[in-house]
């Protein structure tokens, strides 16, 4: 007998499957027929088994339980028709199919699930599937095969290891290039025989199934066609199921997703392992970076309630120039002149901005105007940056092992770096105690330092400069610190990206000294924004300030020259 499967949650839309008889595992696992997306379900929540007689629930040990009627379930209990079937957010209802019920929506039948010993193929359903996400307000449509080919890569996969005996390979000590070749090769074997046999679904290209299985069974899995695509600047994986990028500025849904939760935990630790990072529940998120310089930071549960999260920062596979950031709208001729000036008369600068304003590729081009002939030291938290002088000392932070212990920090690098003779002290960012060190280096001899720091003004750095010295433990007074950084910090630029995704060097700032208890400051050049047009670009202009740098005098005696005219300010 048929019955009627009613689904609600306060914040989606209702659903509704008609069920005919047999056994139905709900839960929020790839194995479970009635999938619920939610935290707060379990991956084997619970069955529901229907049968001519009635329907019977279990609860199958569930972290979080399942209420028949607002009691908790202990064991198999028949299901009433309408009774009230809690999990987590979710409640179902099942009905008799002759019986009415409230607010029908489009009926689907479920799916019988697919042996999983065997590499058979499941052919495509007429209709979506309770296997399938449930509706979510405004979610884009979803492609039909989606629930197919998800299928077919999981059933493959499985066989793929059957036939690879994996522990006798890692005794034999296969090498890694002989093991992604037998990967490749028994991938290639499933698939052929699936088609040889006329099993394979209509509409998945057979070639483009083997790339995706073999890159989740051996590299990135589906990050590797994000990672090839240089549109793509960010990749955002928010648990299994849900992979975003940004592409043009805008964050976009790829509707690709992972296996399961495994998968993504061992792309982490193929990402993590080859740089002596780690991460498990005792260390449960970490920063790393690709081979190709791509910043990544990895969370996993129990601090991540939707499952692994993986975000990747890309970088251009090339390195940007200061013409390429002209092209890009992001400065001006003016400011690059400007700019290369401050470095060769080795300024202190500082890169501000928000997130994903582009503070690395600034420093990365303004580092470019730094001379061959000097000894230079990066610090990083995870290196990212691509100097190309032949004189380049890079160091990078090492967290803590596994007991806690052997921690190098940022700061102890700085302060190591002051005895390595350096010509110029570069650091990735500064976000704690090692600002007092970056500013005592850039007092005592270090000029022509330059760093990030996260802050939404030039006038947001001194106050950010001010607080992470206090970070570092020392009871300094207010007066006296920022004396440090008024005698530290030469000129400050701030980057900001735009409602429309586009990347702008908004002000372009100069330290003059200090008034009091005041750092006295003064725009040097700067980006207006006049509006937005219809295509919903951000429209403006940049323009000088007419404010002259109080350094401007001394180019002459360093043999170096600018014009005067470039601070005049552009009439519009």
């Amino acid at each position: 007998m048929t019955h009627t499967l009613h689904i609600t949650n306060p914040s989606l839309p209702p659903a509704q499957f008609d069920l005919p008889e047999g056994r139905y595992l709900i839960g929020r696992g790839e194995a479970c027929q009635i999938r619920l997306r939610s935290p707060d379900i379990s991956e084997r929540h619970a069955s529901l088994t229907i049968t001519s007689q009635g329907a019977v629930v279990e609860d199958l040990l569930s972290a979080n339980g399942t209420l028949l009627n607002a009691s908790p379930l202990t064991r198999p209990t028949p299901l009433a028709p309408g009774a009230n079937l809690t999990l987590g957010p979710y409640t179902l209802k099942l009905f008799p199919k002759s019986q009415p019920a409230p607010a029908p929506t489009t009926p689907t039948p479920p799916t019988t699930p697919t042996p999983q010993n065997s590499p058979s193929i499941p052919s495509p359903p007429k209709t979506p599937t309770p296997n399938s996400s449930l509706p979510t307000p405004n979610s884009p449509p979803k492609d039909p095969l989606l629930a197919i080919r998800r299928e077919v890569k999981n059933q493959i996969h499985r066989e793929v290891i059957n036939r690879m005996d994996l522990r006798r390979m890692t005794a034999a000590r296969v090498n890694t290039e002989e093991l992604q070749a037998r990967t490749r090769e028994t991938i290639h074997a499933v698939i052929q025989e699936i088609q040889a046999n006329n099993r394979f679904p209509k509409g998945i290209d057979p070639a483009h199934l083997e790339t995706q299985i073999y890159n989740e069974a051996m590299k990135l899995g589906p990050l590797e066609e994000y990672l090839e695509d240089e549109s793509i600047t960010e990749i955002m994986v928010n648990g299994a199921k849900q992979i975003y990028v940004e592409r043009a500025g805008k964050l976009v849904d790829t509707g690709d997703d992972f296996m399961d939760e495994t998968s993504v935990l061992a792309i982490i630790e193929r990402i993590v392992a080859p740089i002596g990072r780690r991460i498990d529940e005792s260390s449960p998120y970490v920063d790393a970076r690709l081979p190709d310089g791509s910043r990544v930071n990895a969370i996993i549960p129990p601090l991540s309630l939707i499952g692994p999260c993986v975000t990747i920062r890309k970088f251009s596979k090339r390195n940007y120039t200061d013409r390429d950031l002209i092209n890009f709208g992001t400065w001006t001729t003016e400011m690059t002149q400007f700019l290369e000036i401050c470095v060769k008369l080795r300024k202190n600068i500082i890169v501000a901005g928000g997130t994903g304003s582009g503070k690395t590729t600034l420093l990365n081009v303004l580092s470019a105007y730094l001379p061959v002939t000097e000894r230079i030291l990066t610090i990083e938290d995870a290196a990212e940056l691509r100097l190309t002088q032949p004189h380049v000392i890079r160091l990078e932070a090492r967290p803590p092992n596994i007991e806690g212990r052997g921690a190098i920090t940022i700061r102890d690098l700085v302060r190591n770096a002051l005895r390595m003779r350096p010509d110029r002290i570069i650091v990735g960012e500064c976000r704690g105690g090692e600002s007092l060190d970056m500013l005592q280096a850039m007092n005592t001899g270090h000029d022509g330092s330059l760093t990030t720091v996260h802050a939404n003004s030039p006038r947001d750095v001194i106050s950010r400069l001010e607080t992470m010295v206090l970070m570092s433990g020392m009871d300094l007074p207010s007066k006296a610190i920022r004396e440090q950084i008024a005698s530290a910090v030469d000129i400050i630029v701030h980057e900001s990206r735009l409602s429309d995704g586009s990347r702008k060097v908004t002000t372009i700032s100069e330290v003059v000294g200090q008034e009091g208890t005041q750092i006295v400051m003064q725009d040097i050049f700067e980006y207006k924004q006049t509006g937005i047009n219809d295509a919903g670009k951000v429209t403006g202009h940049f323009t000088a300030t007419g404010a002259i740098p109080t350094f401007l005098e001394d180019l002459k005696a360093r043999g170096l020259e600018l014009s005067p005219t470039i601070f005049q300010p552009t009439n519009f």
